[in-house]
């Protein structure tokens, strides 16, 4: 198992698990000692059957500063091919968080910067704070975005802010991430708030959560009637968890009391 030193794992008894970049000094940017920890770090959170939720935030002042380009790009004798490879090896070291099957949340606290946007983008809920600042730029290196970036910012912002903001490499903060959509919630203390929000949905039933982190992201990929045959599957499954047969028979005395 790797040493860490760069990230951090810490476990709270109610399931929620928190992911902390660890690299203050070179603002949590992600480099060739990091990337193998993330991914040693998939590879706990993945197993993790107690895992209920995860929050993924920065140490000191800024989220992620992207990844180390001169690992990826400066390579000397480097062919297209080899220079893939290695962007494709960064690129899994933060899309793992898309795999989870429990929900994830991005508190961004600082900076998150090209693949640092990336990995607050690959959570499931971002939660921004007066520091943030959500920067897509590549462009200004003359690089073409990478690591899901086209995908995130399409997804949020929609074909014409999507491509404006990825032409411009423009930097958003956080409040103007809230408004443009890259940011689904803006506080003062993101951190706090994700917390809170992830000892919410820890208190859920496993299978429920998971099934609506599910059926969430078939309704932004795929047709209604796909949507609507998990629901029913999904929704018949949650009839049989501990309570809900009680909370239901509860629920029918309120309505027939109210009705007469």
């Amino acid at each position: 198992m790797t040493e860490f030193d760069k990230i951090r794992i810490e476990r709270h008894d109610s399931g929620v698990r928190l992911l902390v970049l660890d690299d203050p000094e070179k603002r949590n940017a992600i480099g060739p000692a990091m990337r193998v920890q993330l991914l040693d770090a998939a590879d706990q959170l993945s197993t993790d059957t107690e895992s209920r939720c995860l929050v993924v935030t920065g140490s000191g002042t800024s989220f992620c500063a992207g990844a180390d380009l001169m690992a990826i790009f400066g390579v000397n004798g480097a062919t297209p091919s080899s220079m893939r490879d290695r962007q494709l090896s960064y690129y899994e070291s933060f899309l793992w968080l898309r795999a989870l099957p429990y929900p994830t949340i991005a508190a961004v606290n600082g900076h998150a910067i090209g693949a640092g946007l990336n990995l607050a983008l690959a959570c499931d809920i971002t939660i921004a704070g007066p520091n943030a600042r959500f920067g897509a730029t590549f462009a200004k290196l003359g690089l073409h975005p990478g690591g899901g970036c086209t995908f995130f910012l399409t997804q949020r912002m929609g074909r014409g802010g999507a491509l404006r903001t990825a032409l411009l490499g423009r930097t958003l903060d956080g409040r103007q991430a809230h408004k443009e959509g890259l940011a689904d919630v803006y506080v003062d203390d993101p951190l706090e708030e994700a917390l809170t929000l992830a000892e919410a949905i820890a208190h859920l039933h496993p299978s429920l959560a998971r099934d609506m982190k599910q059926a969430v992201n078939l309704a932004a990929e795929n047709s209604f009637d796909v949507t609507v045959g998990f629901e029913s599957w999904a929704q018949a499954a949650s009839a049989y968890n501990p309570g809900v047969q009680d909370a239901i028979r509860a629920a029918g005395r309120t309505t027939s009391a109210r009705s007469s």
